[in-house]
């Protein structure tokens, strides 16, 4: 038997996350009793991490979460570049008729769709039937197939997710699965008529399900099994586009949701996850969409637990850590806007072209809107005349403040920060807030 050759040790390294720095542990004195603080501060680009504090302890993240959301959202549309589709189908015998039975409205949960506003609209799905020959139309009918109503009952914002969405509704949102389908599809019927298209019935029915065909056994003269008929009744292909519109870049939808922090924005965001086969049109499938999205961009799950798309419900948890290594992916990995872009990651920050980046909340342009839809969102008023660079995503419940986002530090380099307190619902959250706002100070002045 030959000899065993004698086993060489192997070394390993375990690194320790440092503590916090001096100017940071003497804010957080001002932290009242009894809140629990999570921080994280880490140098993008593969830099080291900076400070720390339990980063790996699991908090309610408030609106913070929406961070996950947009994130998951911007990697599923593959960027800025990406979008929403909806189209118009007809029966497949039917295909090149004027006069159809019935006509189809179909989406991807598209937050963008809108009834007359621009070529992403019902308007233009009508008009492109009409410019293809299209003069009659039974029945309209929208396919629901895509989102099921009862796989949303467990949203704190009581509002059904559905494939079809006008933004006109942003104010007035329908109540039901029921009243969404009507009100979309009055406002094709209205729209169909507009563009010279006759309407036979104003009732809007729900497409049936598709059931792919299953050609039937067949044999030979001899009994003798043969292969299935590849041919496929016309009746019983699915339905062929007749008219399709799809959104604009996504990421002024990130902004719409992340500077104010819209909570129903937010939930309409996660629907766009759940309208597809691998969503399965439902809250548990949107979620799991989420959870796969993180671990592509290699973020820590560990006591992670996702309850929705805006972070209202107190059974979400994040980690500082898993906040911080999001962020970092999507600086290092950036998703650029539109127009000539920098080469490297640094440089398509600095330059404001980081489509995450820029939908986040600037801090300090003193904006005076209450409905914080402007640059600054629920950032505006904060950090003013700090002459920090601070884009960041806040979040509040009752006893729950964070903040994460991006702050350059003295040096020059951009950092990525968490900083998650839960505490009693009786905390006073502007505490909290003043808190952050001096941590950060002094993470920039102290990196």
């Amino acid at each position: 038997m030959a000899a065993l050759s004698p086993t060489v040790p192997v070394a390993v390294h375990l690194v320790r996350d440092p503590g916090l720095s001096a100017g940071v542990r003497e804010v957080l004195r001002g932290v009242p009793d009894g809140v629990q603080v999570s921080v994280l501060v880490r140098e993008v680009g593969g830099g080291s991490v900076l400070e720390a504090l339990q980063p790996d302890q699991a908090m309610i993240p408030a609106s913070t979460q929406k961070l996950v959301t947009a994130a998951s959202v911007l990697v599923d549309r593959g960027g800025a570049g990406g979008w929403w589709s909806t189209e118009l189908t007809v029966p497949a015998a039917e295909v090149g008729q004027n006069s159809v039975s019935a006509l189809t409205l179909r989406g991807g949960a598209d937050p963008t769709l809108s009834v007359a506003g621009g070529p992403n609209s019902l308007r233009s799905l009508a008009k492109q039937a009409f410019a293809r020959g299209l003069r009659r139309v039974n029945a309209v009918r929208l396919d629901e197939s895509q989102m099921r109503a009862d796989g949303w009952t467990d949203l704190i914002v009581d509002v059904p997710m559905t494939a079809v969405r006008l933004s006109e509704w942003a104010n007035n949102p329908p109540l039901s699965a029921q009243e969404a389908r009507a009100r979309a599809g009055a406002a094709l019927v209205a729209e169909l008529r507009r563009a010279g298209i006759q309407v036979g019935s104003d009732v809007v029915g729900v497409a049936p399900k598709f059931t792919p065909y299953v050609a039937p056994a067949r044999g030979d003269e001899d009994g003798q099994p043969l292969p299935p008929d590849p041919l496929i009744p016309v009746k019983r292909r699915p339905e062929q586009g007749l008219a399709s519109v799809r959104s604009g870049s996504p990421a002024p939808v990130l902004a719409a949701v992340l500077r104010p922090s819209d909570n129903l924005k937010a939930e309409e965001l996660l629907g766009t996850l759940a309208a597809t086969p691998l969503g399965r049109g439902t809250l548990a499938g949107a979620l799991l969409r989420e959870r796969a999205a993180l671990r592509r961009m290699g973020v820590d799950l560990t006591g992670i637990e996702l309850a929705d798309g805006s972070g209202l419900s107190r059974a979400n948890r994040l980690t500082a850590r898993a906040l911080v290594q999001l962020l970092s992916v999507l600086h290092d990995l950036p998703y650029a806007q539109s127009g000539a872009t920098p080469p490297l990651p640094a440089a398509v920050y600095r330059t404001r072209r980081n489509a995450f980046a820029e939908a986040l909340p600037q801090a300090g342009t003193g904006d005076d809107n209450p409905d914080h839809t402007g640059r600054g969102g629920t950032m505006a008023l904060r950090l003013q005349n700090s002459g920090l660079d601070v884009r960041a995503k806040t979040g509040t419940l009752p006893g729950v403040s964070a903040l994460a986002g991006y702050v350059t530090a003295k040096s020059g380099k951009t950092l990525a920060f968490s900083i998650l307190m839960n505490g009693p619902e009786t905390t006073p959250i502007l505490t909290l807030r003043g808190v952050q706002d001096q941590m950060v100070r002094a993470v920039a002045a102290a990196h």
